[in-house]
């Protein structure tokens, strides 16, 4: 086999650590044999060396436990397949609570373990002294057992990757470093190393904290930082049990494994130190950071009262190495959306070496099939903003996001670092109404309102938190009454050009060849019939539309809409977000409140739902659309930057009378949910149909030209429709608990179904969610009537009542009043 740099590959793989060993590995296992791994200085030489080497399945989503749970599974074979010693040892891990709340969310996530198919066992305080024997109980309220977790050496396990890739025929070349990316015509070329070019089809950056750098030079945005990263290990301990579990206790910050006879303690303080801001040295190999014991002494001073015999053990070794964080907690994985055939695989916020094996099978085949092999929305590259690369909003907040793995995971919890990034014109206004600001993508907007001069404060819980109130007042007067939104964070794309109709509608599985002014709800669709987005069209001209998406997805959805245009189609994109806020004005008086401030005819007749003109509004020229996601007559209000305080001024001024409040962004979740409005990449996503996600209505089967996914979605139906329906939930009990994300459904006490997104009814008064059911008989109005189904929640089963229409309104009669 050839060693030296060849000069064409199919598939290039820029750096040697656990990443890009096990990307190269299940290319070659799916005979992709061409694939060339360029490293820098030596394997595992930036981070991986240096991890702790935990191996844990259960994760935030449940693709990224199938990830993880898929890693540990190869990590049992993985060596007897090599050759390669790997150290993995599944003595599994307990995770320990010291408060009633960090009891409930590891309860929860425990719950959530079972539905995504882990084996987990509730433990008292007496079973974790018997299973963990060094550990003082005292102030423990109780955990959770995960029996197949375990721990790995990191550098054999990446040896033995790197060993099964060279079996497989994938050459591994060390001491090569990649220079630039090469890029032609938005497409990838190959790699410059500093021994010359090598063409290819494919390019993966695997570089760790390398990679945003790497990837900046040809205007890809990779967002992350790296941070120091802290353990200590023990001098031996005589009779320390060799098969100890990992031990994780979240209120400490703190985890611990048995190493060779000795314990490694280390931590996710809630403050880090970010490193590297300036640049990472050239020469730097297997390097550690200085010590900084002030910086680990108050976990330390912890450890020594909940593990008393590490206080009278001395410290073999002090270590402080740098890892790679992102703004998310969440690692960066995908096709990156402004080159195509680039992909990535790094940012991994210390859960790489548990993550590697599933993200090197999915960025395999998804090189192999051109499309992710199941949903990957939450560690997608593409659901990160360009401005996040923004050195000095990373440096602040990497100080926040390395402690987030151990933090309290609390529902609605907000980043406290680098904000104030993205504001609306409308910002200080909603400040003085007293507005606790939300972020989404980098966008402040507002999640309640404490009321005009007051201080708004938010206190975490799993169940009613403090706004709760707040946020019932805001629901009910939309209802009552008229509320105002800002929605300026929602993402606008003008789309223009001779043949805009005819590509748009290929995309949209709706008929968006409508008249001028109609508004179409429609979802875009990959060739198996997934949702990939959701939005809405506005047809502006004969030639021109306009394209409203969630704030999340805008860099996602303009490449794939500049993905899915023809290189030879007179057509035109611009991302307008910036230059048209909007404002959402809901209510039943939202049409007395626009007929004051303005001369055009809102009636049935003359403004049906589903339309959009232009209109006087003020002194300001103004576009009005006739929708709503919060299931009431409304409309949005898109004007141009520089009339937006004007306008909402006028609103606020004459909305007064009729009792106009302001609405957060709380609230608009309560709201849908009772309407039964979908959420993308909560309720529907990648891998759910219109079909399954009851949105049928919605599809245009027979239109001109058809539409990306039509046969797919043909086949489903031919085969008597899907078997997994969303449905409608709602918890009768008064004191029922909330319902957030992935809480198990269960019918006769088998799992049929989970839970994808949750919230308080105000309107409705009760505890509501939704989520996809499958029943033996089918999921249909008279099954679910049939049906005793429960819900688990933090590992107690409730009652739960389901339909397939919506709770509040499910005829629409109150949006078309």
């Amino acid at each position: 086999m050839t060693t030296g740099q060849p000069d064409r590959a199919d598939v290039i793989i820029v750096g040697g650590g656990i990443a890009g060993c096990s990307v190269a590995y299940h290319l070659t296992k799916l005979g992709i044999t061409d694939v060339v791994l360029c490293e820098r200085k030596q394997l595992t030489c930036g981070t991986t060396w240096h991890a702790a080497g935990l191996v844990t399945q259960l994760r935030a989503t449940r693709r990224m436990t199938e990830l993880a749970k898929y890693t540990g599974e190869l990590f049992q074979t993985l060596e007897a397949e090599t050759g390669q010693a790997t150290g993995f040892k599944k003595h599994g891990s307990l995770r320990v609570a010291n408060t009633e709340a960090r009891f409930e969310e590891l309860s929860r996530g425990a719950s959530m373990g079972r539905n995504f198919g882990l084996a987990v066992e509730q433990v008292t305080p007496d079973d974790i002294k018997k299973m963990w024997e060094p550990i003082n109980t005292e102030g423990v309220v109780g955990g959770y057992w995960f029996p197949n977790d375990g721990q790995v050496n990191t550098a054999d396990v990446t040896m033995a990757y790197a060993k099964g890739a060279r079996m497989g025929g994938a050459r591994i070349l060390e001491h090569t470093r990649v220079k630039r990316i090469l890029v032609e015509g938005g497409r990838i070329a190959g790699v410059e190393t500093d021994k010359g070019q090598i063409r290819a089809k494919h390019v993966v950056i695997c570089g760790g904290m390398w990679s945003r750098d790497l990837a900046a030079e040809i205007g890809v945005a990779l967002p992350l930082h790296a941070a120091e990263h802290f353990y200590i290990v023990t001098e031996p301990i005589p009779d320390l049990p060799k098969k100890l579990p990992v031990l994780f206790l979240g209120d400490e910050c703190a985890y611990y494994k048995e190493d060779a006879g000795k314990l490694l303690l280390g931590c996710f303080e809630p403050k880090a130190k970010p490193w590297g801001h300036d640049g990472i040295p050239e020469d730097f190999c297997f390097d550690s950071l200085p010590e900084d014991f002030d910086h680990f002494e108050p976990i330390l001073e912890m450890a020594t009262k909940r593990v008393p015999l590490i206080a009278n053990t001395g410290i073999q070794l002090f270590f402080n190495g740098p890892e790679s964080f992102t703004p998310d907690d969440r690692y960066l994985l995908g096709e990156v959306p402004e080159v195509d055939g680039l992909f990535c695989a790094c940012g991994f916020n210390s859960i790489g070496i548990l993550s590697s094996g599933g993200v090197g099978k999915a960025l395999a085949e998804w090189i192999r099939d051109g499309r992710p092999p199941m949903e990957l929305a939450d560690v997608d590259v593409r659901r990160m903003q360009s401005f996040q690369t923004n050195k000095k909003y990373l440096f602040d907040r990497t100080t926040e996001t390395l402690g987030l793995l151990f933090d309290m995971h609390w529902p609605y919890r907000q980043f406290a670092t680098a904000r104030d990034v993205r504001r609306s014109p409308f910002h200080d206004r909603l400040l003085a109404e007293g507005a606790f600001m939300t972020e989404a993508a980098g966008y402040e907007r507002p999640g309640f309102f404490a009321g005009p001069g007051k201080t708004p404060e938010i206190h975490y819980s799993y169940g009613r938190q403090n706004w709760f109130h707040l946020c019932g007042a805001e629901c009910r007067n939309t209802g009552e009454n008229v509320t105002l939104f800002d929605h300026s964070c929602f993402v606008k794309f003008e789309v223009e050009g001779r043949d805009a109709c005819r590509v748009l509608n290929r995309i949209c599985a709706n008929n968006i060849d409508v008249a001028v002014g109609r508004i179409v709800y429609t979802q875009w669709l990959n060739e198996q019939g997934g949702i990939e987005a959701d939005v809405t069209v506005t047809r502006l001209s004969e030639t021109s539309f306009l394209i409203v998406t969630i704030a999340v997805s805008q860099r996602r959805d303009f490449a794939w809409l500049r993905r899915h245009i023809p290189d030879d189609a007179h057509v035109f994109v611009k991302d307008v977000t910036s230059g048209m806020p909007m404002l959402a004005l809901m209510g039943p008086k939202s049409r007395e409140l626009l007929k004051a401030l303005s001369p055009a005819d809102f009636s049935n007749e003359a403004f049906p739902f589903g339309t959009s003109r232009e209109i006087d509004l003020g002194y300001a020229r103004v576009r009005a659309s006739r929708v709503t996601f919060v299931g009431e007559l409304g409309w949005e209000i898109y004007m141009p930057t520089e009339f937006a305080t004007h306008v909402y001024d006028s609103l606020v001024e004459a909305g007064a009378p009729l009792g106009l409040k302001q609405g957060g962004y709380f609230a608009i979740n309560s709201l849908r949910m009772e309407k039964g409005y979908r959420h993308w990449s909560h309720d529907i996503g990648e891998e759910d149909t219109p079909l399954e996600g009851g949105l049928g209505f919605a599809v245009a089967y027979d239109k001109p030209g058809g539409f990306i996914g039509r046969e797919a979605l043909l086949k489903q139906k031919e085969e008597g429709g899907p078997r997994r329906k969303l449905v409608q939930l709602m918890l009768p009990e008064k004191d029922a608990p909330l319902l957030y994300h992935h809480e198990p459904l269960r019918w006769n006490g088998e799992i049929v179904g989970s839970v994808t997104s949750g919230a308080y009814g105000h309107r409705i008064g009760a505890s509501l969610g939704m989520g996809y059911l499958s029943l033996p008989q089918g999921v249909s109005e008279a099954s679910l009537a049939e049906a005793a189904l429960e819900v688990e929640v933090a590992w107690k089963r409730y009652k739960v009542k389901t339909q397939l229409k919506p709770w509040y309104d499910p005829q629409g009669a109150r949006i078309k009043a």
